[in-house]
């Protein structure tokens, strides 16, 4: 199977690196946006860019930092374009990823609340490009709303919560009742 390539790859070498925080700003180039954009199903990526300061630690690499963008996703009840300001600070780990070998697709694995933010990498390398986009992805509103949403809704024939009439087997039970 071939490796995928991410969109905006910013690899740095773990040699690079020491005990001391080494500061580093990332800033996507239109192709690199454009790209993600497709990826994350976005109208456009304007702007992303992050700073992010990275300390190594024996093999495991602690990143803290920022990330800015401005993005243009679709309403979700009227397919509008709705812009949207991201400036999301982050803190994520990189680790080696386990051998292939110990892990099982049938085993289940329990996470505990630091290693959410936990990323895997091999080689030499950890890619800061990528786990910036991935904070990206995490960052955007899943359901976007124009301004009006709700006309939309209501001219397609959806109800809002409050005027939704209970359906069931007791539904009828009390104008039955009343006769």
């Amino acid at each position: 199977m071939a490796e995928l390539i991410p969109e905006f790859s910013r690899p740095v070498r773990m040699d690079t690196l020491s005990d001391g925080a080494r500061g580093i700003d990332v800033v996507a180039e239109p192709k690199e946006r454009a790209a993600l954009a497709g990826r994350f199903r976005l109208v456009s990526i304007e702007r992303l860019e992050a700073q992010a300061m990275l300390t190594r630690v024996g093999e495991t690499v602690a990143v803290t930092g920022r990330i800015l963008a401005n993005v243009v996703q679709s309403c979700a009840a009227s397919g509008e374009d709705v812009p949207e300001k991201i400036d999301q600070r982050f803190e994520l780990r990189f680790v080696p990823e386990a051998d292939a070998g110990n892990d099982s697709a049938d085993e289940e694995i329990e996470l505990d609340e630091s290693a959410l933010d936990e990323v895997g990498y091999t080689g030499s390398a950890v890619d800061l490009g990528e786990a910036v986009a991935q904070t990206l992805a995490l960052a955007l509103n899943p359901y976007p709303r124009a301004p009006n949403a709700e006309e939309a809704l209501k001219a397609a024939g959806v109800k809002a919560e409050g005027e939704v009439e209970k359906l069931g087997a007791l539904a009828g039970l009390r104008d039955l009742l009343k006769k």
